[in-house]
């Protein structure tokens, strides 16, 4: 992946310094996409199983709602993480 990252860099930017420097504008950007994916799946899955959970025992409405919104909050945080990583990485 990064010797191909490396290649379309070189074929823009002769020059490697100028190579070195889109690369590293852009691995931020990957990470964060990949970041950002996996949080969203991760918040897909807890709603999904958390309705899934209500329709099964809907007496449990407030405790599975508190439950899943730690667990959508525990997974919007790495995208965060990540969110901050790449504005550092600028």
């Amino acid at each position: 992946m990064m010797i191909d990252l490396l290649a379309q860099a070189t074929a823009v930017a002769p020059d490697a310094a100028t190579a070195a420097t889109t690369i590293r504008y852009i691995a931020p950007t990957i990470g964060l996409g990949i970041a950002g994916l996996g949080s969203a799946i991760g918040v897909g899955m807890v709603g999904a199983k958390a309705a899934e959970a209500v329709g099964r025992n809907p007496g449990a409405f407030g405790n599975i709602l508190t439950i899943s919104i730690i667990g959508m909050a525990l997974s919007e945080a790495i995208a965060i993480y990540a969110l901050i990583a790449f504005f550092l990485n600028k």
